[in-house]
């Protein structure tokens, strides 16, 4: 049965069926991300974190220029979903995962090798409701 809102209305959904979402005035590609931020928002009230970042960046391969192109190629970087510092005083980065995609396992283990940095993968929960 076709929807009764005009397309402008409708909710939106990414390939793996992500609805964004807004949480102070933030858009989020998911409800997952949106409860984490909430969760990582309430952690630094408490002090038990500080320095919480959003969409941090972070470049694995500068940018390239390939023998006959006309144009370089644009440098590699991976979009982490959160970064903060914790009680510990280490720096965490975190992706909030619903799918694991190759291109993020490729992403993920060049942030290790190259920077040193373990990303920490928080799963998307499986909804209680039926």
């Amino acid at each position: 049965m076709p929807s009764a809102l005009p397309s402008s209305e409708k909710n939106v959904r990414s390939k793996y069926n992500a609805v964004k979402v807004q949480v102070d005035g933030i858009t989020f590609a998911s409800k997952a991300e949106s409860v984490r931020y909430q969760e990582l928002k309430f952690l630094e009230r408490a002090g038990h974190i500080h320095k919480l970042e959003l969409q941090p960046k972070f470049e694995l391969a500068p940018s390239v220029k390939f023998k006959g192109a006309t144009r370089a190629t644009p440098a590699l970087r991976y979009l982490a979903d959160f970064k903060y510092i914790d009680h510990l005083g280490e720096t965490i980065v975190e992706d909030v995962k619903g799918h694991i995609t190759d291109s993020y396992r490729i992403k993920k283990h060049l942030m290790l090798a190259i920077l040193g940095i373990e990303i920490v993968e928080v799963k998307k929960r499986k909804s209680s409701r039926k």
